[in-house]
């Protein structure tokens, strides 16, 4: 459980105090997430009838000075109407509290659930409200360079000598050979906004075929849009296994997409070089964290041979995957 620090009763109640949302009625544990600690609350509601929000504990992976960013991002995007979760503000008009050092934040409770096996149809969904962020984020007064870019997953990789790539995998060493190229491949003068950079399916909560929301911004930034896109197709076009393109998946997500904001010709030439370099993000990043998590560590460390794989089906199929 997504839960590494333990609050009791009392301090839950003294924090739930600090907003105007009732008084706490439960707090649950929330199993999914890997960077942070997350709790769904309950509460008496500002008129009685009741109201659920979560509230995280920022715990990795996440500099508190950036916070103003992500929780300013969420509600600048609910104004304008994006099926995304506000901040709760306390009393003091605060987006976040400290214990114990800490951050931690309240933030609006959406209802869904995330698709295990999407349909073209839900993925037609998601490339709707991919491009409305992207729209509505275009005029969001503050900045943040994306630090995951491709040249810094090539990076990454570099850090680690080829032979020990090799035993891992042959195929992952053959991938840090090419890193240098497709990183400098994607660098492109393409149309930017705010970008997610991060939606997996389980980002996505849905109510059947429709969106209510996208979740987990704490790797939003600066950016191409058509980067994003691509970085989406790649979590989302291929099937429980990592191995098999689902192309009306892939199809959909653009289609969907281009029903809210239509590509540029050089964004849509962009898309398999884009791919290629947002799957080499997760090979960096899940390879660092095959070799450098203690294997007596909570999270659960991810296979980037995953990744690996639908990268080299972006660098040998790029026709298919974008007809």
């Amino acid at each position: 459980m997504a839960v590494y620090t333990h609050l009791g009763s009392e301090r839950l109640a003294e924090l739930i105090a600090a907003y105007d949302v009732g008084r706490l009625v439960s707090a649950k544990g929330i199993a999914e997430g890997i960077s942070n600690s997350n709790w769904l609350i309950e509460t008496t509601g500002r008129d009685g009838t009741g109201a659920r929000y979560v509230l995280t504990m920022y715990e990795r992976r996440i500099d508190t000075d950036e916070l103003p960013f992500f929780l300013g991002l969420l509600d600048h995007l609910a104004a304008k109407g994006c099926a995304v979760p506000a901040t709760i503000h306390d009393t003091h008009g605060a987006g976040y509290r400290e214990i114990d050092g800490k951050a931690v934040a309240l933030i609006e409770f959406l209802p869904g659930v995330s698709p295990s096996k999407p349909t073209p149809v839900q993925a037609r969904s998601a490339g709707a409200a991919l491009a409305d962020i992207h729209l509505a984020g275009m005029d969001f007064a503050r900045s943040r360079p994306n630090p995951l870019t491709p040249d810094h997953s090539a990076k990454v990789l570099f850090r680690f000598a080829p032979d020990r790539l090799r035993r891992l995998d042959p195929r992952l060493a053959a991938i840090a050979d090419v890193a240098d190229d497709i990183a400098r491949e994607a660098t492109q003068d393409l149309p930017r906004s705010i970008i997610h950079t991060d939606l997996f399916p389980d980002n996505v909560l849905m109510l059947g075929d429709t969106v209510s929301g996208l979740i987990d911004f704490y790797f939003a930034a600066e950016g191409a849009m058509a980067y994003d896109l691509a970085v989406t197709h790649a979590a989302w076009s291929f099937d429980q296994s990592g191995d098999a393109f689902e192309p009306a998946i892939g199809r959909a997500l653009v289609d969907g997409y281009e029903s809210v904001r239509r590509l540029d010709p050089d964004e849509r030439d962009s898309l398999p070089i884009l791919a290629q370099a947002g799957c080499l993000r997760f090979v960096a990043s899940r390879t660092e964290d095959w070799f450098d998590t203690p294997a007596d560590a909570l999270v659960r460390r991810k296979d980037p041979m995953e990744f690996v794989r639908r990268l080299e089906f972006y660098r040998d199929r790029r026709q298919k995957a974008f007809p």
